[in-house]
């Protein structure tokens, strides 16, 4: 089987996106658009995604044109069940234990391309490799079922920018330029999947994300091998999300912050922050705009806002988003590396 290459029937550059509330009305008009080639955000329990068919390569292009995607950033391709990634991909014994632990849920495989791949090479960037997930959301699940193909689906947000985790993120960066937003509410997980590498002897983690390497790794029997450096091969990135500046408000962010300057946001962890203010000097101490991701300290809240805080706290006349320390354990590690990522350097155009 090919990559179809026809052009999209449907095109409604500059038209803002319908959005509808999720359910079989919203899956089955969704399944249209995508079969026309169009674009359609879609709830998972990680964040929206950015739909199109996978195997049409224009439909693709939409993505990244919408995005302003680099075209070697490779997709991942969302399908239905292990049954339907198989038919795409080629799974070791590691991907196949991966699969049965993990499926569906946050955890996205690396695997060698089957020769009867119908994921278009522009989708997987030119490489001989595919990205494969099957999502844990029943909105995700019911336009899978509905379209009956792979479908992919990066962060439904302009590239670089904050990931989305609620219908209204989409809308604020990608109205005008896609088809359709099927609404199911805030997703659950809020961080990306897990992207792990199942190419050789051993799996490695290439990006870490709604599931912690420990499971992964109890799943498998074996510590993971070393991980790839920030997922790359010389010829570009292995995996989605590997880019060193990605998910980055306008605002610089600075990390492990103690304390928070006037002009600067706070993103606070378990109350961190508020309480270097209150022993802060200064009459603009206490004024400065806050969130705390999880007063309790719980990791999983704090994954589920931090994409939707970091954009709250982006407003005009805020030079820095000061984020106060995070644990590094379980969910933390993702938590981490996104905002490892939001606080990169900014790659120029």
């Amino acid at each position: 089987m090919t990559a179809r290459h026809q052009p999209p029937e449907h095109d409604a550059s500059g038209v803002s996106a319908s959005i509808l509330p999720a359910g079989p009305h919203a899956a089955a008009q969704a399944a249209r658009v995508l079969r026309a080639g169009g674009l359609v955000a879609l709830p998972t329990e990680t964040v929206y995604g950015l739909g199109a068919d996978a195997a049409c390569d224009l439909a693709v292009a939409r993505i990244y044109e919408a995005k302003g995607r680099p075209s070697f950033n490779p997709l991942i391709a969302h399908v239905a069940d292990l049954a339907a990634a198989q038919v795409h991909g080629v799974f070791n014994a590691d991907a196949l234990a991966l699969a049965r632990a993990f499926w569906p849920g946050p955890l996205t495989l690396v695997v060698p391309a089957a020769p009867g791949c119908a994921v278009s090479l522009l989708a997987r960037a030119g490489l001989d490799t595919l990205a494969l997930r099957v999502p844990d959301h029943p909105a995700a699940q019911e336009i899978l079922r509905a379209f009956g193909g792979p479908v992919a689906a990066p962060s439904a947000n302009r590239s670089g920018r904050v990931s989305p985790t609620q219908a209204a993120h989409v809308a604020a960066d990608l109205a005008d330029r896609i088809d359709l937003i099927v609404d199911a509410g805030a997703c659950e997980v809020g961080v990306e999947s897990t992207i792990v590498a199942c190419l050789g002897a051993a799996a490695r983690m290439l990006r870490p994300g709604g599931i912690a390497r420990a499971d992964i790794e109890r799943a498998l029997g074996r510590p993971l091998a070393a991980d790839v450096v920030a997922g790359h091969q010389e010829s570009g990135p292995l995996a989605p999300g590997m880019l060193a500046s990605h998910y980055a408000p306008r605002a610089r962010v600075r990390l492990d912050a103690r304390s928070v300057a006037p002009d600067e946001a706070a993103l606070d962890f378990a109350g961190a922050l508020a309480q270097g203010e209150q022993g802060a000097q200064g009459e603009h101490a206490a004024q400065s705009l806050r969130l705390d991701l999880s007063p309790a300290g719980d990791l999983r809240e704090a994954a589920a806002h931090l994409f939707d805080f970091l954009r709250r706290l982006d407003q005009p006349g805020v030079r820095a988003i000061a984020v106060a320390p995070i644990p590094r354990a379980g969910l933390g590690e993702a938590i981490n590396d996104r905002l490892a990522r939001a606080a990169a350097p900014r790659l120029e155009a």
